[in-house]
């Protein structure tokens, strides 16, 4: 996944000022992003908090975890057992 130059906090901040009031061609200018990026932005983050944002970052490094913790007991369990992962016909 690319690296932002943005944490979600910085995000959030950015978002408020167009709340504010403040044009979106001027915060994009200012922040050196395109309007797409600023409009995707919007769409994840629109209306968060930054608790609310910290959270969801919790959540989705909760949610890799246990996808991953997922598909080693995955593999383990065909290692073992190398019949459960055939279909029957």
């Amino acid at each position: 996944m690319k690296k932002t130059r943005f944490t979600e906090t910085q995000i959030v901040a950015i978002l408020k000022k167009q709340e504010a009031g403040i044009k979106t061609s001027d915060i994009c200018r200012e922040h050196g992003i395109s309007d797409t990026t600023f409009y995707n932005w919007k769409a994840k983050y629109g209306g968060l908090q930054v608790s609310d944002v910290k959270k969801l970052k919790e959540l989705e490094t909760e949610n890799f975890r246990l996808k991953k913790m997922y598909a080693e007991l995955s593999m383990e369990m065909l290692a073992k057992h190398p019949a459960a992962g055939k279909l029957k016909s």
